[in-house]
């Protein structure tokens, strides 16, 4: 939402009531869940083929805005609407040397807001921790990352851990985009979405021997094992961008095994492992932090906690079930049978139904769309105020925009705002 149109025009007018309606207006109106900033600002410019690299207090014409005005503005209208996911940010910057100070400058702006619960998500953080000045000069900021969220409670993170192979980076940051395609020089998909944002798709390869990727794949695992709190750092690859998310079982592993993270680390780029700091850190992840950072975290951050992410009284039946005795198996040492056995799930079950069984999927179950909806009637002034945006600046009818209750197969609304 960081350039959409009608969204800027209220927060450069500092109407923050008509914009928190017009956010509740719209993730009703496409079955949404909540707010995410993608490289805020940068696709308003990048309608003028300007925006790469643009930083916190950079100006975002022709607004009198800044990213840091934007970041700041829709996380007190997302606290004020009581929506139930954090501010989600895409940091500006992203994947270029030295963004690692945007990254700290981005949390700390929204810092006087809360001292005690998390009010901010920065996704993918691997692309946001770089140190030097360029990419021969490319350094890990995990440690400048990790201090200020061990320090400060108000944000989360999630890896953006990248694995070694193909992949296929798609984002709504075009810039960076068109910036990897040269670098890249392979394939390039760029697109605009009017009046709200802009994205490209590039095919890229992540490279054992190359010194960047390399140390990409240290700083992610960096990070999460130096973040104390398993609480407020999850696993992620950003899929599809740094890995498809079939890798977990490999990132689960890689943090609860050094020895496993030194197998890997043998083949990798020696100036990388030189410059990272992954080969001198000892913590291991246990299994109880695991079910942490991957069941009960992003449950509890998605608002879901109530019913998901836990297995006590009301919660839905949905577990995975891993042939593996604790007791018998040291995940340090016994890595490879931890990893084959998070690859295939004894049984999984989703909804109190088995959909797999021996690593095989034996059955399917339609899950729910959870979206936000509000609580009372909007205010009447908005539906006209989007009716003259649209007319204006929109190619596409209003109604065609709408995504229709009954259009989805089993909708699940969580109410929000009001009394």
């Amino acid at each position: 939402m960081d350039s959409n149109r009608i969204i800027l025009n209220y927060l450069d007018n500092k109407d923050y009531e008509g914009c928190k309606e017009f956010i509740l207006w719209l993730l009703e109106a496409v079955k949404g869940y909540g707010v995410k900033l993608v490289d805020p600002g940068t696709a308003v410019l990048w309608s003028w083929g300007r925006g790469y690299g643009l930083d916190v207090d950079d100006p975002v014409e022709p607004y009198s805005l800044t990213p840091r005005d934007i970041v700041e503005g829709l996380c007190r209208v997302n606290l004020e609407l009581g929506l139930p996911h954090p501010l989600h940010v895409h940091c500006n910057k992203l994947g270029i040397p030295g963004n690692c100070e945007t990254t700290l400058k981005t949390m700390d702006a929204v810092s006087r807001l809360s001292s005690d619960k998390v009010i901010l998500h920065i996704t993918h953080v691997q692309f946001n921790a770089y140190l030097g000045g360029n990419w021969y000069d490319l350094g890990t900021g995990s440690e400048k990352i990790a201090k200020y969220v061990n320090t400060h409670k108000h944000v989360s993170l999630d890896m953006g851990q990248i694995d070694f192979g193909t992949a296929t980076t798609m984002t709504a940051d075009a810039p960076f985009e068109y910036a990897l395609f040269h670098m890249a020089r392979w394939k390039w998909l760029g697109t605009d979405v009017e009046a709200e944002a802009a994205a490209g798709i590039v095919p890229y390869k992540y490279r054992r021997r190359n010194f960047v990727n390399a140390l990409q794949w240290c700083i992610g695992l960096e990070i999460a094992l130096l973040v104390e709190d398993p609480w407020r750092v999850m696993i992620t690859t950003d899929h599809p961008n740094g890995a498809p998310f079939t890798r977990y079982p490999k990132i689960m592993t890689l943090l609860m095994s050094k020895r496993f993270r030194e197998e890997v680390m043998k083949k990798l780029n020696r100036r990388a492992l030189r410059k990272a700091i992954l080969p001198s850190i000892d913590r291991e992840y246990d299994l109880y932090e695991i079910a942490v950072m991957t069941r009960a975290a992003p449950a509890k951050l998605l608002g879901l906690e109530r019913t998901k992410g836990h297995l006590g009284i009301g919660a839905d039946a949905d577990v995975a079930i891993y042939d593996i005795n604790p007791k018998e198996l040291d995940p340090s040492r016994d890595y490879e049978k931890y990893l084959k056995a998070f690859k295939r799930a004894e049984y999984t079950i989703k909804s109190g139904e088995i959909v797999v069984m021996k690593g095989e999927v034996v059955n399917e179950v339609y899950g729910k769309t959870f979206y936000v909806k509000a609580k009372t009637k909007l205010e009447e002034e908005i539906y006209g105020e989007v009716e003259k945006f649209f007319r204006e600046w929109y190619t596409v009818e209003l109604q065609n925009y709408i995504i229709a209750e009954h259009e989805l197969r089993n909708p699940q609304p969580i109410y929000v705002g009001g009394a």
